[in-house]
């Protein structure tokens, strides 16, 4: 097939001549990842068996080299390949025949895993896939194993074999849904050897697998199988009526976008607390045309109720997403609160009767029962996972699920995999040993932390610090370039994540940056509403934001200078906490707010009669708070001397100034960063420490105060100020 137009055509020879075998393996590959069409994020596996030489004997010896248990096909370099001597994956099929007759299939199954690593060619660290019999059993020297929409659509219809044969008309062979592993390798090798024309096999339930002895052709081979597939079920979904019959029609209309918005808005922080009773999630929201569709539609309830078919959807989404039948145009967000109440409690059931009804007596005992997926007419659908790239796959994978039922119903009937068969995947020994061995999660994973002001200066420094361990940021400043632009340093750092994600800044990874005036209350509800949308709440805030007004030449604050500093460095504060505890409230989950204060509050001085008033005030704001927001939210403060290195607060001319102050020798052509190494080391020989004051040692107690560690400690003013005597309690 010279043209595609379901699936994309990526290889160049030019590219592929310059590489070797594993490089080629590599590139294929990345080309299959590269179209979401062709499989999902995470998902798919490809395979070479090529030629090596063996370290041990010089000899040359068949090596396989197969995609490696977990990473993306998309990204994957060669270090995610696995490397197995060929003869020696043959020689284990007696052995699993031996102990598959004595009754013991199931677990000959995961003994076989286990066995792989004694096949392992050239010492290879890389873990090998359950998938690994699949392809080293079949004969193609390069193996595809996908999971596209389009063929997943037929291999979770009614009357999959029919099909199969019917659309493909005998080049594609058929087999059963069998758990992956070494029974349904052996099952597929029976199939090629009793069909040696046919080059794929469909996989009822799951996806397709196609092979041949040339990379190229296999690439081609597993697009237009693809493209076969997809242009039958398009032709017969636009015969039955296209997208204005899809799923039964339409049974409710979707909100205009500020509507949907503000709904949602009203909603997640309530309902981000309703899931997060074990542990915090983080989500995302998806309302494009294509998951609206689905979600407004008469079939959708139905459905979502026979949950996902593919292995690779469910293990994501669950067995099945609450569906709640809101009606947009005729119930409020109280009704739709209320609905969501209601439902995520018979979802917790569902659960655990599923739970006892598919349990063997060694299963692991049951995970969270909340809903990974909540579709609600009118608004879409909002996907939870453990950070935001993981909410953002969850999402994904039920796009692809609701392709799939799209691509069924259109050409059949729609049947989900028997809830025994998704329990012994999703409660597979194998694969709670693999969450197992997974690094433990970091200090602040699954937190979305707000810090204001973050800019610049301790802000800038205090995101950077808390991204580190593992926390969402939120990057709020007035400055909403300068909030951007700390946010796109720390996804430059760490990356966006993957998958799929909604509109506006629901498109988001480890964090964001919005405009925010602290002085502004209506302003904090719109950035606080912003933040809902895009991780559906959140955990702590950080105020790092501050002024200070500089004395006329008189000596003299002027009356709107003492306003402005009082309003920023004091109410601009509270209104945050106000804001924000409505928030705290709806969530229910316990959460920190850390204000900066300053080592002035304690310390009278000449020339900052309104700064250090203001910082005296923001400390007594912190007890007030303490008080007025207990148990939820503990309320700490951290107290800066005078930070100058990095500091908004002492641009250029306030450092002249204050170097002219105390008589500290400069030139007027002098490079900034001298005049305010002068100006800090000044200030630091004023200390007990003697060492400057930087903005990353006032990160370090915003981590501290955000953690655990300190969680008995509220109402409290942290100081960092390298030991300045006059600022001692007295």
């Amino acid at each position: 097939m010279s043209h595609y137009k379901y699936v994309s055509h990526l290889w160049n020879d030019a590219e592929v001549a310059k590489l070797d075998g594993v490089g080629r393996l590599v590139y294929r590959s990345n080309q299959l990842g590269a179209d979401q069409r062709i499989t999902n994020t995470g998902g798919g596996n490809t395979s070479s068996k090529l030629i090596e030489k063996d370290p041990l004997t010089g000899k040359d010896t068949a090596v396989l080299w197969v995609k490696g248990s977990g990473g993306d096909l998309r990204t994957s370099k060669r270090d995610n390949f696995s490397s197995l001597y060929q003869d020696k994956l043959i020689a284990l099929q007696p052995l699993y025949a031996a102990r598959g007759d004595k009754g013991l299939k199931s677990k000959a199954e995961d003994d076989m895993v286990g066995m792989y690593n004694h096949t392992t060619f050239n010492l290879n660290p890389r873990a090998s896939s359950i998938d690994t019999p699949l392809h080293s059993f079949l004969p193609g020297k390069h193996v595809d194993h996908m999971h596209p929409n389009a063929i997943i659509s037929i291999a979770a219809s009614k009357n999959c074999a029919a099909l199969t044969q019917q659309i493909f008309g005998g080049k594609m062979a058929y087999v059963k849904w069998m758990r992956p592993g070494f029974e349904l390798g052996l099952a597929m090798q029976d199939i090629a050897q009793k069909q040696p024309n046919i080059r794929a096999i469909m996989m009822g339930q799951h996806g397709f697998i196609s092979w041949d002895d040339n990379d190229k052709a296999c690439y081609e081979l597993t697009l237009s199988f693809i493209e076969q597939a997809a242009e039958y079920i398009e032709s017969k979904y636009q015969a039955k009526g296209g997208d204005a019959k899809a799923f039964g029609g339409a049974k409710y209309q979707t909100l205009d976008t500020p509507a949907r918005q503000a709904t949602l808005a009203a909603i997640l922080p309530w309902l981000r607390g309703q899931v997060c009773k074990d542990k915090r999630m983080v989500g995302t929201i998806q309302d494009d045309a294509k998951i609206l569709r689905f979600v407004n539609s008469v079939d959708a309830p139905r459905l979502a109720e026979l949950g996902t078919s593919c292995p690779d959807h469910f293990l994501r989404t669950k067995i099945k997403p609450l569906y709640i039948a809101w009606n947009p145009q005729s119930e409020d967000a109280a009704a739709l609160k209320t609905k969501l109440a209601a439902g995520l409690t018979q979802y917790r059931k569902d659960y655990a009767t599923y739970y006892q009804n598919c349990k063997h007596a060694n299963s692991p005992a049951m995970r969270d029962a909340n809903p990974t997926v909540i579709l609600i007419p009118g608004l879409g659908m909002i996907a939870w996972g453990k950070d935001k790239s993981e909410s953002r796959v969850t999402a994904e994978f039920y796009n692809c699920a609701v392709e799939v039922m799209r691509g069924a119903e259109a050409i059949d009937e729609y049947v989900a995999l028997p809830q025994q068969e998704a329990f012994d995947i999703e409660y597979w020994l194998l694969e709670e040993a693999k969450l197992k061995r997974m690094p433990a999660e970091k200090e602040l994973a699954r937190q979305i932390i707000i810090v204001v002001g973050a800019g610049s200066g301790i802000g800038k420094e205090t995101a950077h610090r808390l991204v580190k361990e593992g926390a969402h940021i939120v990057c709020v400043d007035k400055n909403v370039e300068a909030a951007q632009a700390t946010a796109k340093e720390i996804t430059d750092q760490y990356g966006v994540g993957i998958g799929v994600a909604g509109t506006g800044v629901s498109n988001c990874g480890p964090a964001i940056g919005l405009s925010g005036d602290i002085m502004d209350r209506a302003s904090i509800r719109r950035m606080l509403d912003e933040v809902s949308l895009a991780y559906g709440g959140f955990d702590s805030i950080c105020v790092t934001a501050g002024i200070f007004v500089s004395p006329d030449t008189t000596g003299h604050i002027p009356d709107d200078k003492w306003a402005l500093t009082f309003a920023l460095n004091v109410t601009g504060s509270y209104l945050v906490a106000d804001e924000a505890f409505k928030s705290w409230k709806e969530q229910g989950l316990r959460g920190n707010l850390v204000l900066t204060t300053s080592a002035n509050a304690a310390v009278a001085k000449k020339g900052s009669v309104a700064y250090d008033t203001s910082k005296a005030a923001a400390n007594h704001l912190v007890r007030e708070l303490a008080m007025e927001l207990a148990p939820l939210v503990r309320v700490n403060g951290v107290a800066p001397a005078t930070v100058v290195q990095g500091s908004a607060m002492f641009p250029r001319d306030r450092v002249i100034a204050s170097l002219a102050k105390y008589n500290i020798p400069y030139t007027d052509d002098e490079a900034s960063e001298s005049l305010t190494t002068k100006l800090s080391q000044f200030y630091a020989e004023r200390t007990l420490t003697k060492n400057p004051i930087t903005p990353a040692d006032q990160a370090e107690a915003y981590f501290l105060l955000v953690t655990q560690r300190l969680n008995k400690t509220t109402g409290q003013i942290i100081t960092v100020d390298g030991g300045l005597h006059e600022a001692f309690l007295r």
